[in-house]
């Protein structure tokens, strides 16, 4: 019996390892380090990630949307004075040869109206719907609300 355990120790290991590292292609696209924080229900969510073009052809992220979420917008920050704000974008592009990353404080996916909370050790389905690669499934891990960035 103690062999048994200590054999499957690799794969229980494997099957323990974040859903951020998962890495989904779409024609040129990579989408990876996907990830949101951990909100109650009714509240307000964001989802995070990367998106590497390795394609000669520019492409855009044109909407995206959430089985969690009444209402899914993309959206940045913007200073006004003082004053930060969120501003829905109506797209973001995606240059080729480069990567955009989907941060707090920049550019991001906005879950409004959860009808669900998001909890910590979860993941959150989201569908991306760009210009040239069309709709693509990730999922976002669900880190603590406190959280900066994707676990590693």
């Amino acid at each position: 019996m103690h062999r048994r355990l200590i054999l499957s120790a690799p794969l229980l290991l494997a099957l323990a390892l974040p859903a951020a590292a998962q890495e989904v292609r779409a024609g040129d696209l990579t989408i990876s380090q996907g990830w949101s924080r951990a909100a109650s229900q009714g509240a307000t969510g964001a989802g995070y990630l990367t998106i590497t073009n390795r394609g000669g052809q520019p492409d855009r992220l044109v909407s995206a949307s959430s089985p969690v979420a009444r209402t899914t917008e993309l959206h940045t920050h913007m200073r006004e004075g003082e004053v930060i704000r969120m501003r829905p974008v109506q797209g973001i592009e995606i240059p080729p040869g480069q990567s955009v990353t989907l941060q707090p404080g920049g550019l991001h996916v906005m879950l409004m109206g959860l009808n669900q909370p998001l909890k910590q050790g979860e993941t959150v389905p989201l569908t991306l719907r760009f210009q040239r690669a069309g709709e693509v499934q990730v999922s976002l891990a669900v880190q603590s609300a406190g959280a900066r960035g994707p676990a590693h």
